[in-house]
């Protein structure tokens, strides 16, 4: 449903995004990560035809950002850095600002649902001004869907919320990916995106990898199994041979051991040691976390130059 191909954007001599491609399909929800200042924003914007790219082309649900931006806008509930609320408006008024610019039906009931659902009820005749950070934050995610897109461009959508409100705002954002919406999801928020998105993009400018979390830890770093000995392991390690094994590092009495295929390798790793004299307390997989494969990527990013 979201389609680019070649996004470039210059501000002056400041390239911002440069020959961005990816897709995001229908029901698939896809985190953009990178430092401040990586053109994550700028991607959006562009995707949401607030601003134009220098070069290349894009779609949203069939629709090119530069034959025809009002049909993407139409199709498309933006969450961008900076809410963009009227602040002397009440929540109730601002939604039915954005209900009536987008045409939607039974505005009233449909500003309710989210008024409720994100905990404002109870205060939205109050001008948006007497908001907290969260509060406003949850009010301008009620504005990106009160038309119901089927795309979603999310910029850091659970800034400045409670664990609790986090925690129903990203479960929501899985609902809405059932109903076949296509969502693009900016955040600093590691543990978040992994927990939540499909796939992954790191961005630098540059887009440098893409895949699923598990992909890109793999690709990165394999698996690696750590095996707890009772007996000392250096001499135990100077005779194991096993197939399958691809690094072996020894550390106060543990083993740890890169495989390509824990399934296949881990019997067989077990059993040569136990046959050399292991006594073996436990054997477990030991994951490089999203942050480990962010940080090595983004130091290869920045040693390529």
């Amino acid at each position: 449903m979201i389609r680019a191909e070649g996004l470039t954007r210059k501000f002056g001599d400041v390239v911002a995004v440069e020959g961005l491609s990816f897709e995001v399909r229908k029901g698939e929800i896809v985190a953009l990560l990178g430092p401040n200042g990586a053109g994550k924003t700028t991607t959006v914007r562009m995707l949401s035809c607030l601003i134009a790219p220098t070069a290349g082309r894009a779609w949203v649900d069939g629709h090119g950002i530069h034959e025809d931006p009002e049909e993407v806008r139409a199709v498309v509930g933006a969450l961008t850095e900076t809410p963009g609320l009227y602040k002397r408006l009440s929540a109730w008024h601002n939604l039915r600002f954005f209900a009536e610019l987008y045409g939607v039906p039974d505005a009233g009931a449909r500003i309710e649902r989210y008024l409720r659902f994100f905990g404002l009820w109870e205060r939205r005749d109050e001008p948006v001004a007497t908001y907290s950070k969260g509060m406003r934050q949850k009010l301008a995610l009620a504005r990106a869907l009160i038309h119901e897109p089927k795309v979603l461009l999310l910029d850091e959508p659970t800034a400045g919320l409670d664990p609790e409100s986090a925690r129903a705002v990203r479960d929501f954002i899985a609902e809405l990916r059932s109903e076949g919406r296509a969502i693009l999801l900016c955040t600093h928020n590691l543990p978040e995106a992994e927990r939540v998105c499909d796939r992954i993009m790191l961005l630098k400018t540059r887009l440098i990898a893409e895949g699923t979390p598990e992909e890109l830890k793999r690709r990165l770093f394999g698996t690696r199994v750590v095996v707890e000995l009772a007996n000392p392991a250096p001499e135990l390690a100077r005779d194991l041979d096993v197939p399958g094994v691809k690094a072996l590092q020894v550390s106060q009495g543990r083993l740890y051991v890169e495989v390509e295929d824990p399934r296949r390798t881990n019997p067989i790793l077990v059993r040569k040691l136990v046959e050399l004299g292991a006594e073996i307390i436990s054997v477990r997989e030991e994951e490089a976390t999203l942050e480990d494969v962010y940080h090595e990527l983004m130091e290869e990013a920045d040693a390529a130059g």
